[in-house]
C-alpha cells in the first residue's frame, strides 16, 4: 500500500484517523502499532514476522544492554551483528554470490533469490540507533514493547523514511498532543507532498523510464541528456514528496519529524549536496560511522579514507547492485576533491558552483539508474559527446509528450527557486494559511485524483532499499 493509492487515501487513513481520535489516551499507541503492522503486511505478509522478531530482538537486548554492565560490550555487539545479518541475507546475498560466481567463472553457488523486505534498510537503521544511542548512555532502556514497537513500526516513515532517530521523538512517544493547528499543518504537508508524488513525479517518470529503457545503441546523445534529466527531476520529486506526506502523518498524529530535504539542487558543491540530500540518512552516516571511524580528527589522509568508505556503504545501502557502490564511490572522490583544494574554487563563482554541481549529480543519477554498469558508461558518453551520437530510430516527440515538456518545466522552477525568491520578497508568510493557499491545496487534491484515477502507474523507487 502506498500513499497516493485510493485505497490509501480514501479507506485505511480515514479509518485510522479516526480510530486513533476515539481511541482512549492508554490504547492510542496500541492502536497505532496495530495499524502499522496492518499497513506493512498488506504489502509484505510473508515479512511481518521479520518485522515482529526485529521488534523483540531489539527491545529485549536494549533492557540487557542496560541492566547487565558486565557482560554490556557483549551484548551490544551481539545486537549489532544480528542487525546486520539479517539486513545482509535478505538485501545483499544474491548480489555476493553472483559476485562470486563471476569471479571464479561458474555458477556453482545457485542465487537464493529471496524476496526484498520493504524497507528493511529504514527500520533496520532506525534499531540500530536506538540500540548504539543506548550502549553509549543517551537515554533508558524503553521497557514498553508497544512503545519501542511503535517506534520501529510507525507506518508514515516505515518503508521509506525518513530515519528518524530515537531520541529525536522518544519524548513524543510518550507525551504528544494533536491540536487542530497542527492538523491542518500536517494535513497540507501531506497534500504538497501528494502533488509532487502524482502530479509531478509520475507524469515525469512515463518518459524517464521509456529512455532508460531504450537499447543504448538506439540513444542519442540529446534523448540522453533529457532522459537524465527527466530522471534527476523524477527521484527528487518521488523521494521528497514520500517525505513530505510522511512528515504530514506524522503531525496528524502529533509527531514531529526532522526534515529530509533542503532544496538540494541548489547546493554550491558536491559536500553541501549531501547537507540537503536524505538529511536524515547523511546524519545516520555521520553519527554512527563517519565521527566512530575518526572523523577528520586524525589527519588529512585517514578524513579522505574515511569519506571513502562513508560513501560506499552509502551507494551499498541504496541497493544490492554494484552500480550503487560504484554511485556512492564516485560521490566520495567528488569529497575529497572538494576538500584538497576545489572548494576554494568554487567559493569564487556561485555560478560556476552551482553548474558543476547539478551537473556532478546529473552524472550521478545516471550511474544511480542504471543498474548495467556498461550501460551506464555508455550512456554517460553520449551525453559527454552527444555531436557523435546522433542517428536513432527514435525521435525525441515520440519519447517526450508536451505534458511532460510541461510539467518538466514546473518541476524544475519548483525545485528551490520560486520557494527562495518568495521568502526574498516576503510572499511565503502572506502564502501561508492563506484562502490562496487553500484553494491551491484543493486544486492539488482534485488533480492528484484525477491522475490516479486514470492512470495505474505509480511507483515509489526508494521502496527498493
Amino acid at each position: 500500500m502506498v500513499f497516493s493509492s485510493m485505497l490509501f487515501l480514501w479507506v485505511y487513513l480515514p479509518i485510522v484517523i479516526f480510530g486513533y481520535h476515539i481511541s482512549g489516551k492508554k490504547y492510542k499507541n496500541f492502536f497505532l502499532v496495530l495499524v502499522s503492522l496492518l499497513f506493512y503486511a498488506w504489502g509484505e505478509p510473508k515479512y511481518i514476522l521479520l518485522m515482529l522478531f526485529s521488534i523483540l530482538f531489539n527491545w529485549k537486548t536494549g533492557i540487557w544492554i542496560e541492566e547487565a554492565a558486565k557482560y554490556k560490550k557483549c551484548i551490544f555487539i551481539l545486537n549489532i551483528i544480528c542487525n546486520m545479518v539479517l539486513l545482509a541475507v535478505f538485501k545483499y546475498l544474491d548480489m555476493f554470490i553472483l559476485s562470486i560466481n563471476n569471479v571464479c567463472g561458474d555458477n556453482k553457488i545457485a542465487a537464493v533469490e529471496l524476496p526484498l523486505p520493504i524497507g528493511i534498510s529504514f527500520y533496520t537503521f532506525q534499531t540500530m540507533s536506538y540500540i548504539i544511542d543506548l550502549y553509549r548512555g543517551k537515554y533508558k532502556a524503553q521497557r514498553s514493547l508497544i512503545s519501542l514497537a511503535l517506534y520501529i513500526s510507525f507506518f508514515p516513515q516505515l518503508i521509506a523514511g525518513p530515519i528518524v532517530r530515537y531520541e529525536d521523538i522518544n519524548e513524543q512517544i510518550e507525551n504528544r498532543k494533536v491540536t487542530l493547528e497542527q492538523t491542518a499543518a500536517g494535513i497540507r504537508r501531506f497534500i504538497y507532498g501528494l502533488g509532487k508524488k502524482v502530479i509531478v513525479s509520475n507524469i515525469l517518470a512515463e518518459s524517464a523510464s521509456q529512455i532508460a529503457d531504450i537499447y543504448i545503441m538506439e540513444l542519442t546523445g540529446m534523448v540522453a541528456w533529457v532522459g537524465a534529466i527527466l530522471y534527476t527531476l523524477q527521484i527528487y520529486y518521488d523521494f521528497s514528496g514520500y517525505s513530505d506526506m510522511a512528515i504530514g502523518l506524522g503531525k496528524m498524529f502529533g509527531f514531529r519529524f526532522l526534515e529530509n530535504f533542503n532544496y538540494p539542487y541548489l547546493s554550491k558543491s558536491i559536500s553541501e549536496f549531501w547537507r540537503r540530500w536524505h538529511i536524515s540518512l547523511g546524519t545516520w552516516f555521520r553519527e554512527y560511522l563517519y565521527i566512530p571511524l575518526g572523523g577528520n580528527r586524525k589527519g588529512k589522509i585517514r578524513t579522505y579514507l574515511n569519506l571513502m568508505i562513508v560513501f560506499a556503504v552509502t551507494g551499498l545501502w541504496h541497493g544490492a547492485s554494484w552500480n550503487f557502490v560504484v554511485w556512492g564511490i564516485y560521490y566520495g572522490i567528488l569529497n575529497v576533491i572538494e576538500r584538497i583544494g576545489l572548494q576554494k574554487l568554487l567559493m569564487k563563482s556561485k555560478m560556476f558552483a552551482w553548474i558543476y554541481s547539478i551537473l556532478a549529480v546529473n552524472f550521478g543519477w545516471v550511474i544511480f539508474q542504471q543498474k548495467d554498469l556498461i550501460k551506464g558508461i555508455e550512456y554517460l558518453k553520449r551525453m559527454i559527446q552527444p555531436w557523435k551520437y546522433t542517428e536513432s530510430i527514435y525521435t525525441l516527440q515520440e519519447l517526450v509528450s508536451s505534458r511532460v515538456w510541461f510539467v518538466a518545466i514546473i518541476a524544475v522552477l519548483g525545485c528551490g527557486g520560486i520557494q527562495k525568491l518568495a521568502e526574498k520578497w516576503g510572499i511565503k508568510g502572506k502564502w501561508k494559511d492563506s484562502i490562496f493557499e487553500m484553494l491551491f491545496c484543493i486544486g492539488i487534491v482534485m488533480c492528484s485524483f484525477m491522475l490516479l484515477a486514470g492512470n495505474s502507474y505509480n511507483p515509489f523507487i526508494y521502496f527498493r532499499f
